[in-house]
C-alpha cells in the first residue's frame, strides 16, 4: 500500500482512505449497515495497509462512528489514524460542541482523535464558527492531545477558502477533488491555496460520488482504449492521487468488489503520466456535455419533508443515456419520486454542490412523462 510521509506530522498515512460514509447497507434500509460485509471490507483494507479512517457524527444517522469503534477495537490504537468531524449546523453553543465530542470519543471507543475537523465550512457555517469561538475550543483539544492534528472539510469558493486559511493555523483541510471538478468547480484553487501554505490536501469525492466511475458510454471508452484492464474509478483515484501536496485519497467503499480495485490502484502505486492526464481532460469535456446532474449522493439533501428520494432519483436520471431508465425509475416508490417536489428549498440550504435541486426534479419529472408517453 502506498503510504505517504508527512513531514510536519512525522506520520506515514495511506494514501487510500477508508470513508466511513457509504458503508455497504441491509437490503431495503437506506440507513442500516449490512455489518458482517462492512467488517469484511474493513479488515482486508487493514490487511492491505490502509490506515487511515474517516467518519462524521451525521454519517449513517451516527452508526458509522458506532460501527468504526467496534471494528478499529481489535487493532492496536497506535496502528490506525482515526477521523471525525464536528457537524457545525447543529451547534448553537459551544456546550453543544463539548457534548457532541464527548459523545464521538465514546461510540469511535477512542481517547483520542487523530484527526479531527469543523464539518463542511462555507460561509455561514464557519461565521457561526468564529461566533462560537471554535476554533479556540478546537486548538484547547488539540493542546490536551484529545486531538492531534486539527482541520476543516470544506464546500464553497475559493475566496471563502482563502479568507479561512488565513483566519487560523491549520494542520490540513480536506477538498472536494476530481478530474472534473479541477476546473469545472474551482478545485485547483483550493489546491493550489493549500500547496502556498504547505497544508497538506485530504481529498474527498474523487470518484464524485461514484459518478465517475459510471461515466457516460463514450467517455468510458475513451478510458477503456488506454487502459482495457483499469476501472473507471481507478482513473479518477490515480488522478488524485497523483498530486504531491496530497496526504490521502478518501474513498466511500460501499462493495468488497470496490475496495479489491482501491487496493489494487494504490499497490505498486504509479502517477499518471502526461497523456493519461490529457485523456482525462477530454473524459472530462464528455462528462460535463453530458447534461447529468453533478449529484454526488452525499445525503445532505434528506430528509427531504416530501421524501422525494433526491439522491436516487437523480443517479438514475443521470443513467438515462445508458439504458434501462423506465425500469429503473418505476422500482422508486411512486412517493419518493421528483414529481413530488414542492420547491421548499430546504435541500437548497443544505446541498454543498449547490445544485438547483428542484430544477434537476423538474427535469426528471419531464423526462419520465415523455418517457412513459413514449
Amino acid at each position: 500500500m502506498e503510504k505517504r510521509h508527512i513531514a510536519r506530522f512525522g506520520l506515514d498515512v495511506s494514501l487510500l482512505g477508508f470513508g466511513a460514509m457509504r458503508l455497504p447497507l441491509l437490503a431495503g434500509s437506506k440507513t442500516a449497515i449490512d455489518q458482517g460485509q462492512a467488517e469484511a471490507m474493513l479488515d482486508r483494507a487493514i490487511a492491505a495497509g490502509v490506515n487511515y479512517f474517516d467518519t462524521a457524527y451525521t454519517y449513517h444517522n451516527g452508526i458509522s462512528e458506532l460501527f468504526l469503534g467496534k471494528i478499529l477495537r481489535n487493532y492496536p490504537r497506535n496502528s490506525f489514524f482515526l477521523a471525525d468531524k464536528l457537524p457545525l449546523w447543529t451547534l448553537k453553543t459551544r456546550d453543544d460542541a463539548e457534548r457532541i465530542f464527548a459523545s464521538q470519543l465514546k461510540r469511535c471507543r477512542v481517547e483520542y482523535f487523530d484527526f479531527y475537523l469543523l464539518h463542511g465550512l462555507n460561509a455561514d457555517l464557519y461565521a457561526r464558527a468564529v461566533r462560537l469561538g471554535l476554533y479556540d475550543w478546537l486548538y484547547e483539544k488539540k493542546e490536551r492531545e484529545i486531538v492531534r492534528h486539527i482541520g476543516f472539510s470544506f464546500h464553497d469558493s475559493p475566496d471563502v477558502f482563502r479568507k479561512i486559511l488565513n483566519g487560523h493555523a491549520w494542520d490540513f483541510a480536506q477538498i472536494q477533488l476530481n478530474y472534473v471538478d479541477w476546473e469545472a468547480c474551482g478545485a485547483e484553487r483550493l489546491y493550489a491555496l493549500l500547496q502556498e501554505r504547505r497544508i497538506p490536501a485530504i481529498i474527498m469525492e474523487p470518484v464524485r460520488g461514484g459518478s465517475l466511475a459510471d461515466l457516460p458510454e463514450k467517455a468510458a471508452m475513451l478510458l477503456k482504449r488506454s487502459d482495457p484492464e483499469a476501472s473507471a474509478a481507478s482513473w479518477a483515484i490515480r488522478y488524485a492521487a497523483s498530486l504531491e501536496n496530497v496526504m490521502v485519497v478518501l474513498s466511500g467503499m460501499s462493495t468488497l468488489e470496490q475496495v479489491e480495485d482501491n487496493i489494487k490502484t494504490m499497490t505498486a502505486f504509479s502517477p499518471l503520466s502526461d497523456g493519461e492526464r490529457d485523456i482525462l481532460r477530454r473524459a472530462a469535456s464528455i462528462y460535463l456535455s453530458s447534461g447529468d446532474i453533478p449529484c454526488t449522493a452525499c445525503g445532505y439533501c434528506s430528509p427531504c419533508p416530501r421524501h422525494v428520494d433526491i439522491s436516487g432519483v437523480f443517479a438514475v436520471y443521470n443513467h438515462r443515456n445508458r439504458g434501462g431508465f423506465t425500469q429503473l425509475y418505476r422500482a422508486i416508490p411512486e412517493t419518493a419520486q421528483a414529481h413530488n417536489c414542492v420547491v421548499c428549498g430546504l435541500c437548497l440550504e443544505r446541498c454543498p454542490q449547490k445544485i438547483d435541486i428542484p430544477a434537476g426534479l423538474r427535469d426528471v419529472t419531464a423526462f419520465a412523462g415523455n418517457e412513459n408517453g413514449a
